[in-house]
């Protein structure tokens, strides 16, 4: 694949609400270290700052950040702030709530839905917005989501959030937060060999509603926060042998299977790097036999 020639519009576009954007997106949590939540690791600030930029000359639109994503140095949304305000006006920033880290660093109780607004603000002034674009509800094992979901309602109600998404859900969740608000997007682990509890049932319910499908840990996989294994990386033998017929790495396959999964389906792969920017962008434009999604299928047991 030429990869340097390829942008993000050539995944195809989605709305989220009245929000365009295209389906190849970038998430932020790599931007503070080698690991999401590792407070010894930070990044190289500028290196942060130059992979955001180069993310919107190749066509990014859509970034999914959070305000408890930072390491010792490094915050996700002062990278975002200091590398693109005044922000692009086609640019989209989705964050996420109801997770609380310390100032240490340290995971607390999830917030509870009085606390939602402070976390609300918090993600205004990192990023220096006067509203958010999208807010998802991140939940951290709760059984119900209406007192949650019903206090970002409010607060879109009062103009702070422009539309509401969902995260780490199963379908009873989804339901019950539609009986509050109007859901633009789910977020859920989902790849080719790693997925959460009923995914491909949470997949095909947002495809039949017009609700953009948001999968992470795409490339990860089972490495979560920490990121992919070398295992992950180099891949099963189907993985490697179908990268190799498109002259590309195995990491670009997992994309080019995550957007194939629907035209709901949306892509944020995360990294630091430039040359894994470049590469993730370029999944855009490699498109899987019907063979070889079958094969890849297959691989999840």
């Amino acid at each position: 694949m030429t990869s340097e020639t390829i942008t993000a519009d050539t995944a195809g576009t989605w709305q989220l609400g009245d929000l365009t954007v295209n389906r190849l997106g970038f998430g932020a949590m790599r931007l503070t270290g080698s690991a999401a939540f590792d407070l010894g690791t930070p990044s190289n600030r500028e290196q942060s700052i130059g992979v955001l930029r180069r993310a919107m000359e190749l066509g990014v639109n859509h970034i999914d950040t959070a305000a408890f994503y930072f390491s010792s140095l490094r915050s996700a949304n002062e990278l975002i702030n200091r590398a693109l305000a005044p922000y692009p006006k086609d640019l989209v920033i989705t964050t996420k709530v109801g997770p609380v880290r310390d100032p240490s660093g340290a995971w607390q109780p999830h917030a509870r839905p009085e606390e939602l607004r402070g976390q609300v603000e918090e993600n205004l002034r990192q990023l220096g917005r006067d509203h958010l674009d999208v807010v998802n509800l991140r939940l951290m094992g709760q059984d119900s989501v209406s007192e949650h979901f019903g206090a970002l309602a409010e607060l879109r109600k009062a103009g702070l959030i422009r539309h509401l998404g969902i995260s780490n859900i199963n379908s009873e969740h989804l339901a019950e937060a539609q009986s509050v608000a109007p859901v633009v997007c789910v977020q859920n682990r989902y790849g080719v060999q790693s997925r959460s509890t009923d995914a491909d049932a949470i997949l095909r319910l947002c495809g039949e509603q017009g609700v953009a499908f948001v999968p992470f840990f795409a490339i990860a996989g089972e490495g979560r926060e920490q990121g992919a294994s070398a295992a992950d990386w180099s891949g099963d033998e189907v993985l490697r042998s179908i990268a190799r017929a498109h002259s590309a790495t195995v990491a670009q396959v997992r994309l080019a299977w995550t957007l194939q999964q629907g035209p709901h389906v949306l892509a944020i792969p995360g990294t630091g790097n430039p040359d894994h920017l470049v590469e993730n962008v370029a999944a855009a434009a490699l498109r899987l036999s019907a063979d070889e999604l079958a094969r890849l299928d297959s691989l999840h047991g």
